[in-house]
């Protein structure tokens, strides 16, 4: 969800020896012929995840990269050394850190206070959501290899999320969604319909920052055509709708990154039946 890197010291997450963060495996194995998804182990795994987060946002997607970004092909911040990757390995592909294929980056908060916040909250104030009962779960960093962006590897990775949710009894999910390019009124229609048909109720409602802020309503509410605008928003985005994710409130450019992003929430409690217990079936069949 996350494809950018604002506030962050990046030249000290560089400069700082790597190390792990402590990590349980995820319950059960889930596994689908060559493909596995799971958390990361070694620092090998990490690297090819932040790699394969390098080729989707700065080679496919043109983001602008930093020289020491540039330097090392490597897209790496700050939180890569306190949250859990969550890993999609194809192992046709060779062992270990050669299987990655696809990558999603799971924070906790005690994760993000290792750091100081949570990454979301550089684009968006968060005040209610870290106010709000129950476990978060920041979601970012999601790419896949080109060659491997098909139902089985998406599903694999929402089961693991499931698995996941379940195992750390998390309340919330949240975060950073991106919508291609920074011209909002090339936009209007989903922005638009996004924020009438699927603003968060007040208790979890996030809302851009007030230097970063662009009103989403960019149409009148007539002026919006659901179909359309559901029909103009990125796969993920609508992942996260058909769990019953909410919008926050406003939208912010990020230049770097050449995209517009909204703020996701997710109460795990409204998840559709129908979602979870699909994922946490197929979990326990694996």
């Amino acid at each position: 969800m996350q494809n950018g890197m604002h506030h962050l010291n990046l030249q000290a997450a560089k400069s700082a020896p790597f190390v792990m963060a402590q990590t349980e495996p995820l319950i059960g194995e889930l596994r689908v012929g060559d493909l596995e998804v799971r958390l990361a182990c070694t620092p090998e795994e990490v690297d090819a995840a932040q790699a394969l987060r390098y080729q989707i946002f700065y080679e496919e997607m043109a983001a602008q990269p930093s020289a020491d970004t540039l330097a090392t092909q490597r897209d790496i911040d700050i939180y890569d050394a306190v949250c859990d990757h969550l890993l999609v390995l194809d192992h046709s592909k060779g062992p270990g850190a050669s299987a990655v294929v696809g990558t999603y980056r799971l924070i906790r908060r005690e994760a993000a206070d290792k750091v100081g916040d949570f990454y979301t909250a550089s684009e968006f104030d968060i005040s209610a959501l870290l106010a709000y009962p129950g476990k978060l779960l920041e979601l970012g960093r999601s790419c896949v290899d080109v060659n491997h962006r098909n139902r089985p590897t998406m599903n694999l990775l929402w089961r693991g999320i499931a698995t996941y949710v379940l195992q750390h009894d998390i309340a919330v999910m949240f975060g950073c969604a991106s919508l291609p390019g920074i011209e909002p009124k090339a936009l209007a229609t989903p922005l638009s319909y996004l924020y009438y048909h699927h603003l968060a109720p007040p208790a979890v409602r996030t809302k851009a920052l007030p230097s970063r802020y662009v009103d989403m309503r960019l149409l009148a509410p007539g002026d919006v055509d659901p179909r359309q605008g559901l029909a103009e928003l990125p796969p993920l985005v609508k992942g996260y709708l058909r769990l019953g994710g909410f919008i926050g409130d406003g939208a912010v450019i990020d230049e770097q990154f050449n995209t517009t992003d909204v703020c996701i929430i997710v109460k795990t409690d409204l998840i559709t039946d129908k979602y979870l217990q699909h994922y946490t079936r197929k979990s326990s069949e694996s």
